[in-house]
């Protein structure tokens, strides 16, 4: 887990290692970060990726005062990953130039537009782009993408934090 102020300065909160992103783990990690003393009742922008395990224990731990950004790439990637090799670059620069949009009005029409026409050309790939849309603008609904739609539509800077701390346990030959 990974904060930053309103200064921009990116502090570790702290990590777990997991098989998996189910929730046990996810929401004993959020209850230990609440528990050292990270403020939340006047709400918190948690962005995440796709994983249900993730969403429910962002809800268990934070209720109503976290708000969910899904994280763009992941959604798009999933998307992709449904549809054949020659229609996947269309696909991809359509979605991209939806997400980029500074409305959330222009960005939800666009998106809506992908999910028609994906329909006809496979129904899991309109289903995923539908799931979790709301979620996925949640930046445009607030108003932030001239401030924020580049570092917190996606969740890149943790992914980032996460090799880093990769790299540096491997280096360690034995914990205690």
């Amino acid at each position: 887990a990974l904060g930053i102020t309103v200064k921009g300065r990116k502090i570790p909160l702290g990590f777990i290692q997991s098989g998996s992103e189910n929730s046990r783990a996810i929401k004993e990690l959020l209850s230990n970060i609440v528990n050292r003393g990270l403020r939340y009742d006047e709400g918190l922008l948690v962005v995440i990726d796709g994983s249900k395990g993730i969403y429910k224990a962002v809800k268990e731990v934070f209720g109503a005062h976290a708000i969910i950004q899904r994280c763009v790439w992941h959604k798009r990637e999933n998307v992709l990953s449904y549809l054949p090799d020659n229609k996947q670059d269309h696909y991809k620069k359509r979605i991209n130039k939806a997400y980029h949009q500074d409305s959330y009005n222009d960005a939800k029409s666009d998106l809506k537009s992908i999910i028609k026409d994906l329909k006809t050309e496979n129904m899991s790939a309109s289903r995923s782009m539908e799931e979790g849309l709301e979620e996925t603008l949640t930046i445009h609904r607030l108003g932030l993408t001239d401030y924020f739609k580049r570092s917190f539509s996606t969740t890149n800077i943790i992914e980032s934090l996460n090799s880093q701390v990769e790299r540096y346990l491997k280096k360690v030959k034995c914990l205690i």
